[in-house]
C-alpha cells in the first residue's frame, strides 16, 4: 500500500509539473491502454479469466485484478469500470468470492444479475467476454463480518446471496465457530445462485444451517414468515445480515422489530438507495457549487450529484447510493435531508454525500 500512495504522490507531482493537474493518468492512460491494458493507472485494470452462467440471468465474472489492487474484505462492494460504445460507465456489484482466493490466486469474482433496461448489466451479459479487460476500483464498504465471532442470521434474496457467499466462504474457510443461519429466498428453483457452493458449504461447514425458500411455485407466493425467524434458535442474541429486494428488507425488518431484534444488530446491504418520502413543497432550492461557481435551482427532490450533472459539472461519485462516499464534500452553508434517512442536516459546515442530500431552501457546497 506505501509503494502504491508513493507512485500515487509521483503522479500527481508530474501533472502539476507538465500539466497543472494531479491526474496525468488522464493524459496518459490512452496510451498505455494501446500498450498494455495492464498498464492503465485511473483506475485498476482487470483481465477477465472466466464467464460462469449461474443462472439463466446471471453470470459471474472471474477476474484478476493488476497486482497493485489492495484487496477487499467480505461483503464489500466495487465499482467497475466499462466502455460501451466509446463512453466509459461505473456501476457497483458486491464481490462474491473470499478474500483468501485473491490473496492465494490473485483472482475475484463477481456475481452479476441481468436487470431489465440495465444498460451495464445488458452489456456484461450480451457483449463481455473472456480475455476483455475491465477496470477495477478499490473496494469500499461497511457490509463486514464482525470482529470477534457472533451468532448471525443472513437473509438474502435473488442475487442478494452475492456479498453473503463472500462471508459464507470466508466464515467456513476461518472456522467461525459461532452458529450461522441462512435464509435464501428466490423466485423459483431454477434461479438460486450458486446452489452447489451453497449446498457444499452446508456439508463441510457444521456451524451453517441452510434453508432455500422457494417463493413462486406454489398456488400462493410463500414470503418470509414470522415462524421462520422464530425457528431461528437464540434469535435476539444473534447479529443479522440482509442483502435483497427492498421489499423482502421491509418485511423482514418489521418482522425482527415485532420478535424484539435490536436495531442496532441488523446490518443491511442494497442494490439501490432506499428513499424516504419527502415533503414536496418542503425541499429544493438554489445550491451554489462554489469551486465550479455554478448556481442550480430545483423544486422537486432531485439530490446535489443530480443537480451538479444536470448544469453540466463531473463530480467525483461511486455507488449513488450513499454507502461508497466517493461523492462526500463540504456543505459550508444551508440544509439538506438525507435521502435515505429522512433526517435534516445542521445550518452551517459539515460533510455531506452529493447522492443522498436533497437541498431545503439555500445550499452552498464546495464542489
Amino acid at each position: 500500500m506505501l509503494a502504491r500512495q508513493t507512485q500515487n504522490k509521483a503522479l500527481q507531482w508530474l501533472g502539476r509539473q507538465l500539466f497543472n493537474r494531479d491526474d496525468p493518468a488522464a493524459f496518459f492512460d490512452p496510451l498505455l491502454e494501446q500498450v498494455n491494458p495492464m498498464w492503465v493507472q485511473q483506475y485498476t485494470p482487470a483481465l477477465v479469466k472466466q464467464i460462469i452462467n449461474e443462472t439463466s440471468d446471471t453470470k459471474t465474472l472471474v477476474l484478476k485484478p493488476a497486482a497493485h489492487w489492495e484487496g477487499f474484505e467480505a461483503g464489500q462492494h466495487v465499482n467497475i469500470c466499462v466502455e460501451i460504445d466509446g463512453v466509459r460507465h461505473d456501476r457497483t456489484f458486491s464481490l462474491s468470492s473470499a478474500p483468501a482466493l485473491w490473496k492465494k490466486q490473485g483472482l475475484v469474482t463477481l456475481t452479476i444479475k441481468r436487470l431489465p433496461g440495465g444498460l451495464v448489466t445488458n452489456w456484461i451479459h450480451d457483449r463481455l467476454e473472456a480475455g476483455t479487460t475491465i477496470g477495477l476500483k478499490e473496494a469500499f464498504g461497511e457490509f463486514r463480518l464482525p470482529a470477534t465471532p457472533r451468532p448471525i442470521l443472513f437473509i438474502a434474496g435473488g442475487s442478494g446471496i452475492t456479498p453473503i457467499l463472500s462471508m459464507l466462504e470466508t466464515m467456513a474457510a476461518d472456522d467461525y465457530r459461532a452458529p450461522v443461519t441462512l435464509l435464501y429466498f428466490v423466485r423459483t428453483s431454477s434461479d438460486i445462485i450458486a446452489r452447489e457452493k451453497l449446498e457444499a458449504l452446508a456439508s463441510r461447514y457444521p456451524a451453517l444451517t441452510l434453508t432455500i425458500i422457494i417463493t413462486h411455485e406454489s398456488d400462493e407466493p410463500r414470503y418470509l414468515r414470522e415462524s421462520d425467524l422464530q425457528a431461528v434458535p437464540g434469535l435476539k442474541a444473534r447479529d443479522v445480515y440482509m442483502c435483497g429486494p427492498g421489499g423482502l428488507m421491509d418485511l423482514a425488518g418489521s418482522q425482527l422489530q415485532n420478535l424484539g431484534v435490536k436495531e442496532d444488530s441488523i446490518h443491511k446491504t442494497f442494490f439501490a438507495a432506499p428513499a424516504t418520502v419527502l415533503d414536496g413543497g418542503a425541499v429544493g432550492g438554489t445550491v451554489q457549487f462554489a469551486k465550479s461557481q455554478v448556481e442550480v435551482s430545483s423544486e422537486g427532490d432531485a439530490n446535489l450529484l443530480e443537480m451538479a450533472e444536470a448544469a453540466g459539472l463531473s463530480p467525483r461519485y461511486g455507488c449513488r447510493m450513499g454507502i461508497c462516499h466517493q461523492c462526500s464534500c463540504r456543505k459550508t452553508s444551508g440544509t439538506v435531508i438525507n435521502r435515505i434517512t429522512g433526517q435534516s442536516s445542521g445550518p452551517g459546515e459539515e460533510n455531506i454525500q452529493l447522492c443522498v442530500s436533497v437541498p431545503q431552501g439555500p445550499v452552498s457546497v464546495e464542489a
